[in-house]
């Protein structure tokens, strides 16, 4: 069919394989088989087994990605959620060392942590003019803080009772529990950003946060449900910190905020709210813990694994407006 310009239209919709395969999760996905291939031919000891081994080391920050890339949707950023999980780490070993049973302790280390989160949302909602990353800022300070008062200057605190971590630590086979539990997680949390209700007003919030109150949505209650879930979550991830090291210390969930942001950003979350999907964060989260566990069986520094993930995550951040470019270049050339 030939439009008054004379330009053929075409009325066949692209096909939705290739629009999938060229999408950012799609994307991902083949950079997921390529980074598996490479740390295998990198690594000798890189397989399944090793890669289920040791991922649940690195599998703990995965919780985080998840309520963190709400908080992206929404245009904000939480900075203290690593200093969250140092507090909740902290009071989960002192309870656990004063003999309580261990739900108390689980109990113990959620409540924590949804307080954290609850002070972060009461103070953000409250004094909306106040902007997010410095009121995090400052709760980061201030969360870690306390934990150093409790553990002293460098202290650290050791669990005297591990078999309740020892048995979150589990596997059924050779798979660990905290993965099936990122998995079911992950589920949760895509759907509810994704298909309900809720979900569609945290992108109307984070596209025009102006227009989503005027539009009769409950922003602050919102963002007050979000930074609490988060602060829940980041009890949750303490929980299996310690599993993994039987105790806390000061330094226990440093840069733990980075590596979220640096997950969901990398997934296709945009940091200026309102857009992006969890299925890009999950797989890009993936992406991160193989090349962790496989540079780390070569004991490539932890730095220059870092340089690796900051490359990569800019090249997140940059790729959409080079191909934006490409496309408006090769329009204007027709």
């Amino acid at each position: 069919m030939a439009g008054k310009s004379g330009r053929s239209i075409n009325n066949v919709p692209e096909s939705s394989l290739k629009r999938a395969f060229l999408s950012w999760e799609g994307i991902l996905l083949v950079l997921f088989v390529v980074i598996n291939i490479f740390c295998a031919c990198y690594s000798e000891y890189y397989n399944l087994n090793s890669l289920l081994r040791q991922m649940p080391v690195y599998l703990a920050e995965v919780f985080l990605m998840l309520p963190m890339a709400y908080i992206l949707v929404l245009g904000e950023i939480d900075i203290s959620v690593g200093s969250i999980v140092c507090l909740s780490a902290t009071m989960s070993c002192i309870v656990c060392n004063t003999g309580a049973p261990f739900i108390v302790v689980i109990i113990t280390a959620l409540v924590v942590g949804t307080l954290c989160g609850a002070v972060n949302g009461f103070i953000l909602t409250k004094f909306t003019e106040l902007p997010p990353m410095i009121v995090t800022l400052a709760t980061q300070i201030i969360f870690r803080g306390i934990a150093e008062i409790i553990l002293g200057s460098g202290g650290s605190i050791s669990a005297s009772n591990t078999d309740g971590f020892r048995m979150l630590a589990g596997k059924v086979g050779s798979v660990p529990y905290i993965l099936f539990l990122v998995l079911i997680l992950a589920v949760i949390f895509a759907v509810i950003l994704g298909k309900s209700t809720f979900g569609r007003r945290v992108y109307a919030i984070g596209t025009n946060r102006l227009t989503a109150y005027y539009s009769g949505i409950h922003v602050q209650k919102i963002r007050m449900i979000i930074y609490t879930i988060m602060g829940t979550v980041s009890g949750l991830c303490a929980l299996f910190i310690v599993s993994s090291s039987y105790g806390a210390n000061t330094t226990t969930g440093n840069g733990f905020e980075m590596d979220a942001i640096a997950m969901a950003v990398f997934g296709g979350i945009s940091s200026t709210g309102g857009k992006g999907n969890l299925a890009g964060g999950v797989i890009s989260a993936f992406i991160i813990v193989c090349l962790r566990v496989g540079l780390g069986q070569k004991n490539v520094h932890a730095q220059v694994i870092l340089l690796i993930l900051g490359v990569l995550l800019i090249c997140a951040v940059a790729l959409p407006n080079v191909v934006k470019q490409i496309q408006r270049t090769m329009k204007t050339r027709k």
